[in-house]
């Protein structure tokens, strides 16, 4: 992938596709295309056909996606199985019709199994039954990542299927109805603060452990799988740590100088227990993270406070 190839990047306005199209920019790629959703509909068909035999991009970043957290995920799982099917089939097909170089397919890690040893190694996909919360969006995932091994093994293609932990950072969803944890408790505590409230209440136990990776790290592992990864197995892009939810409540709230009291409502859904990703195989690439959590929360409260009014 040289500075003036021909890189489209789905999903430039999104979380992932933003930091993806801000950190090639400032690497000095100069010929990089994207559409917003008014100029170009991911889900039809004609239209991608028609953006690809027009633009003949050389390299293809798929970041778009329909996402959300457990809410979310509970309330459209028809939603999301249809629009993720319809973005995927649509670009890895025109991709490969149009003799695009090499294709970077972004999964999630909700795709393996609820129960899996931890950490979670790449072989464990398939192995166990998915979380039911978000197993159409989670279906679709691997439906992307079969049809990326099956294009590469019939017709020779280069399409690698990369699997982050939990993203976060500026451009991330706020909305508290279909927002992921991390961005919801950013929210609610900023607001709590500025409305000087007396507790915050958050969702579950506060017991399960999640893995966090602030997003221009995942830009970063991108590029260089892009540059240096050639396999058609999947490989997991994360930190190697988690932490506890109610432990990173204790840190959101403290960097957003919220001084009452943190309750938890147990009666509602703590979703997978732990989901921590093994990351040995990308390390050995010579990839690490490098944004502590601390200091990516804080560069994420200060974006949101800049660039999102509180309602």
């Amino acid at each position: 992938m040289e500075k003036r190839s021909k890189i489209f990047v789905g999903g430039h306005k999104g979380l992932v596709g933003s930091a993806i199209l801000r950190l090639l920019h400032e690497r000095g790629y100069s010929n990089i295309i994207f559409r917003t959703r008014q100029e170009l509909d991911l889900t039809d068909q004609r239209a991608i056909k028609i953006f690809f035999e027009k633009e003949k991009p050389e390299y293809v970043f798929l970041a778009a996606a329909k996402v959300g957290g457990i809410l979310a995920n509970n309330t459209y799982p028809a939603e999301f199985i249809f629009s993720n099917l319809e973005i995927q089939n649509n670009i890895i097909h025109q991709s490969y019709l149009h003799g695009v170089k090499k294709l970077c397919f972004l999964g999630s890690s909700c795709i393996y199994p609820k129960f899996s040893p931890q950490p979670i190694k790449e072989e464990y996909l398939l192995d166990g039954k998915l979380e039911p919360t978000n197993e159409p969006y989670a279906v679709a995932k691997i439906a992307g990542i079969k049809m990326c091994q099956a294009y590469n093994r019939q017709y020779g293609t280069k399409f690698i299927s990369v699997m982050p932990t939990n993203l976060y950072g500026p451009n991330d969803n706020f909305d508290l109805q279909n927002s992921h944890v991390l961005p919801a408790l950013i929210r609610k505590f900023v607001e709590a603060k500025e409305k000087n409230e007396k507790f915050v209440t958050l969702w579950g136990s506060g017991r399960p452990k999640r893995e966090f990776l602030y997003v221009d790290d995942m830009a970063d592992a991108c590029i260089f799988l892009m540059k240096n990864y050639h396999d058609s197995e999947i490989i997991n892009i994360g930190t190697g740590e988690d932490i506890a939810i109610s432990e990173l409540a204790l840190i959101i709230k403290n960097i957003a100088g919220f001084s009452g009291d943190i309750v938890f409502d147990s009666s509602k859904p703590d979703g997978t227990p732990r989901k921590l990703l093994d990351v040995s195989k990308i390390n050995s690439l010579g990839w690490k993270a490098t944004v502590h959590l601390k200091d990516g929360i804080a560069k994420t409260i200060e974006w949101y406070k800049n660039n999102l009014k509180l309602s």
